[in-house]
């Protein structure tokens, strides 16, 4: 018979109460009003979500990354784990206990990553960061913008969604550099995101992950060079 999973902490949000709960020593689960968010025997998908967005960045020197969502920290461990030495990576996180729990109690779930020295924390939407250097001209892009968060895509917000629908797509690949990637955890693939991307000169890519009846989806979208805009000839005036 299974242990059963014993509270470490709790924290109230306006979504139901968040708890932190541990079996053992090294099983941990997160849950939002008595629904599971993230544990730490299912990570095939998040952990895909990292390595196949940031093993494109090795022949950058110094990327940098965004990751909206810090749950128990394997996104990001499996991030750093790519990485080189010299890369800036910023966790957007809403709660600030998250945080407290990756870096202390739950810390021996992602192997420390939550403490590693190139991980710098914003509390706060992970949108707002976004928005933050998008509308300013002289913050540096980023190289990658991962989202792992415990919403997809496929949600009904449609084209006015806004974590995934068209302005938000938009400002995200304006965050971007140049060959840099949008990349989003989702329970299904979902053609609609794939085509706001291409319409923000975001190629998608679709790769299917995990094994059993847990075939989830991690969608990258990889920003292409603006096409030139063609100049056209003046026009001669007509002899009359």
């Amino acid at each position: 018979m299974p242990r059963p999973y014993l509270q470490l902490d709790t924290v109230h949000t306006q979504e139901g109460l968040l708890e932190l709960r541990r079996r053992g020593e090294s099983d941990f689960m997160i849950l939002i009003d008595g629904r599971v968010l993230m544990t730490s025997t299912i990570t095939t998908s998040e952990l895909a979500l990292a390595q196949n967005a940031c093993e494109r960045l090795l022949d950058v020197p110094r990327p940098r990354v965004l990751i909206g969502g810090l749950g128990l920290g394997f996104t990001l461990q499996a991030a750093l784990d790519v990485l080189p030495p010299h890369a800036h990576v910023t966790v957007a996180e809403l709660n600030e206990r998250v945080i407290t729990w990756c870096k202390g109690p739950a810390s021996s779930a992602a192997n420390q990553a939550a403490n590693d020295r190139r991980v710098h924390f914003f509390v706060g939407d992970v949108t707002e960061n976004i928005r933050q250097v998008a509308d300013d001209p002289s913050v540096p892009r980023y190289d990658a913008i991962l989202w792992d968060l415990y919403v997809g895509p496929t949600r009904k917000g449609g084209d006015h969604d806004p974590l995934y629908g068209n302005e938000s797509v938009a400002r995200t690949a304006e965050a971007l550099s140049v060959g840099g990637i949008f990349g989003v955890w989702s329970e299904t693939p979902s053609p609609a995101f794939e085509e706001r991307m291409r319409k923000c000169s975001l190629r998608p890519e679709l790769l299917r992950t995990g094994g059993g009846g847990l075939r989830h989806a991690v969608l990258l979208g990889i920003k292409q060079k603006p096409r030139p805009t063609k100049k056209r000839a003046p026009q001669r005036g007509r002899k009359v």
